[in-house]
C-alpha cells in the first residue's frame, strides 16, 4: 500500500515538474495545509458590499365575507358575486450588490418588480431607503440608488471571459431570509443559451447553492470579484439541486454604462440593434461550410435598415467572432453585441465562400422606420381599448419580438376594456374580417367596415390563432 502511495506520489511529481506554469496557474490541493485553506479572506472583502433588499407593494385582491365558510370558499374563492376588492400588503426579499461607493446598487429585475417601498440593508444591519434608477426587463438586471451620506464599501466587477470551466466561485446571498450566506462551488458551464430565463440566454452555471433569496446577489471569485449576477435555478421544488445561473458581468457593466449615459426607456435600457435573422450551426450545414467544429451563427434574413447589411454582411454568411471572442451560435451574438456602447465599432469576423473575413460594424440604437403611429383604438368593436402600433426596429426591441417580424402589433390592452378579453401585448394583427393589415390605418378602416361580427387572426408568441365574435 505504501509503494503504491509513493509511485502515485511521484508520478505526480513528475507530470506538475514537467508543466511548472501549468502548476502555478491552477493548484489542486496538495497536503494537509492545502485542505485546510479557507475562503474567510475573501469572504471578509466582499460581505460589506453584499446587501438584502426587502420591497413592499400593495396588490387588490378581490374578498367576501363567506370566503372562510367551508361551504361557501368553494364559490366565492372562485371570483364570484358578493366579493369586495380588498387592498394588501405583500413583501419580498432579494440580494444585490453595492458596484459603487456612492450607493449604486445592482440587483435583479424580478427582485423589485412593483415595489412601492425598497429597502437596503448592508452587512453591518444598517437600513436605508433605495430609489430605483433603472429596471431592464431584458436583461433581468435592475439598478438602484441609496440614500447616504458616507462612502459605501463596494466590489469591482471582472470580466466573466476570465472564468475557466472548474474555477472555484463563491455565491453571496440571503437565502429565505435567513441572513447573509455564503456558499461555495464551481463554474459548471459558460454561455447556457437554451434556458428562456431573459431575452438573452447567456449564463454562467455554477453548483454553488443558490436558493430563493439569492437572487440579485453576486458570483465571486477568489480574488474578491464580481464576475455575475444570481438570477435563477433549475428546480423541482424550489429548493438548490446544485445548478444555477448568473447573468454574466459584461451585460451588469453594459446595464451600468447605459443607465450613467442617459440611453434607457420605461422598459430598460436602449441596446445595440442587429436587424439579423439567424440560425446555429448544425453538424451537416458545419461540414458543408468545411468548419472543423460546428459553431458561429448562420445569417438568414437582414433588414433593409441592419447595421451588418451596412457594414456589408449578406444573408448565407456565418459569423465567427466578434471582438475577437468565438461566437457558438445566435444567442451569443444577440449577447455580444448588447454588450458593445452605441456608437462604437465591432470587428465582426465571417466565413464567405471559404473566405473568412473582417468587417467594421457600428453598434446603433434601433430605428424608428416606419414611423409607429401607436394609436389608442375605440368604438363599438372587439379592439375597443387597445393601442396598436405600426412595427418598426424599436418597437419590436421594447417588446421582444423577433426582428423580421411586420404589421401591426398590440401595444397595450388594459383590464377591463373590450380588446384586453381577447389579446395581450406584443400579438401581431394579421388580418381583420378577412382583409390582411399592413399598418395602424389598414387596421382602423378594416374595423370601421365591420358590422356583422368580428374575425381576427393574430400571430401570438409564434403561434396563428383565430378569433371569431358574434
Amino acid at each position: 500500500m505504501i509503494k503504491t502511495i509513493s509511485r502515485v506520489l511521484c508520478l505526480f511529481l513528475a507530470v506538475t515538474a514537467v508543466n511548472p506554469a501549468a502548476a502555478q496557474d491552477r493548484v489542486i490541493p496538495q497536503n494537509r495545509e492545502h485542505v485546510q485553506l479557507s475562503f474567510a479572506p475573501v469572504v471578509k472583502e466582499i460581505s460589506p458590499a453584499v446587501v438584502n433588499i426587502y420591497t413592499k407593494r400593495t396588490v387588490t385582491r378581490a374578498y367576501s365575507p363567506f370566503m372562510n365558510d367551508p361551504f361557501f370558499s368553494r364559490f366565492f374563492g372562485q371570483g364570484m358575486f358578493g366579493q369586495r376588492m380588498q387592498r394588501q400588503a405583500e413583501s419580498s426579499l432579494g440580494s444585490g450588490v453595492i458596484v459603487d461607493a456612492q450607493g449604486l446598487v445592482v440587483t435583479n429585475s424580478h427582485v423589485i418588480k412593483g415595489a412601492d417601498e425598497i429597502t437596503v440593508v448592508l452587512n453591518d444591519g444598517r437600513e436605508l431607503s433605495a430609489e430605483l434608477a433603472l429596471s431592464d426587463e431584458a436583461s433581468d438586471l435592475a439598478l438602484l440608488r441609496v440614500d447616504n451620506d458616507t462612502s459605501l464599501p463596494s466590489a469591482a466587477l471582472k470580466p466573466s471571459e476570465s472564468l475557466e470551466v472548474g474555477d472555484l466561485v463563491l455565491a453571496v446571498g440571503n437565502p429565505f431570509g435567513v441572513g447573509q450566506t455564503v456558499t461555495s462551488g464551481i463554474v459548471s458551464a459558460q454561455g447556457r443559451s437554451s434556458l428562456n430565463i431573459n431575452d438573452f440566454n447567456f449564463f454562467i452555471q455554477t453548483d454553488a447553492a443558490i436558493n430563493p433569496g439569492n437572487s440579485g446577489g453576486p458570483l465571486v471569485t477568489l480574488d474578491g470579484k464580481v464576475v455575475g449576477i444570481n438570477t435563477a435555478i433549475y428546480s423541482r421544488d424550489g429548493g438548490s439541486l446544485g445548478i444555477g445561473f448568473a447573468i454574466p458581468s459584461e451585460m451588469v457593466a453594459s446595464v451600468i454604462a447605459a443607465e450613467k449615459a442617459g440611453l434607457k426607456s420605461e422598459k430598460g435600457i436602449i441596446r445595440p440593434w442587429l436587424g439579423v435573422g439567424a440560425q446555429s450551426i448544425t453538424s451537416d450545414i458545419g461540414e458543408s461550410l468545411a468548419l472543423s467544429t460546428p459553431h458561429g451563427a448562420l445569417i438568414t434574413s437582414l433588414h433593409s435598415e441592419s447595421p451588418l447589411k451596412k457594414a456589408g454582411i449578406k444573408v448565407g454568411d456565418v459569423i465567427l467572432a466578434l471582438d475577437g471572442r468565438e461566437i457558438r451560435n445566435p444567442a451569443e451574438m444577440k449577447f455580444r453585441m448588447a454588450t458593445v456602447p452605441i456608437g462604437q465599432k465591432a470587428d465582426i469576423t465571417i466565413l464567405r465562400q471559404d473566405e473568412e473575413r473582417i468587417l467594421s460594424v457600428e453598434a446603433i440604437a434601433p430605428p424608428e422606420t416606419p414611423p409607429r403611429n401607436e394609436t389608442v383604438l375605440d368604438g363599438r368593436h372587439v379592439l375597443n381599448g387597445a393601442s396598436i402600433a405600426n412595427l418598426n426596429p424599436a418597437v419590436m426591441m421594447e417588446l421582444g419580438l423577433a426582428e423580421d417580424e411586420q404589421g401591426v402589433v398590440i401595444t397595450n390592452a388594459p383590464r377591463g376594456t373590450q380588446a384586453g378579453r381577447v389579446v395581450t401585448p406584443g400579438d401581431i394583427l394579421l388580418t381583420i374580417n378577412g382583409e390582411e393589415v399592413g399598418t395602424v390605418e389598414d387596421a382602423k378602416k378594416a374595423l370601421a367596415r365591420a358590422s356583422n361580427g368580428w374575425g381576427l387572426t393574430i400571430k401570438s408568441n409564434g403561434r396563428i390563432r383565430q378569433i371569431v365574435m358574434r
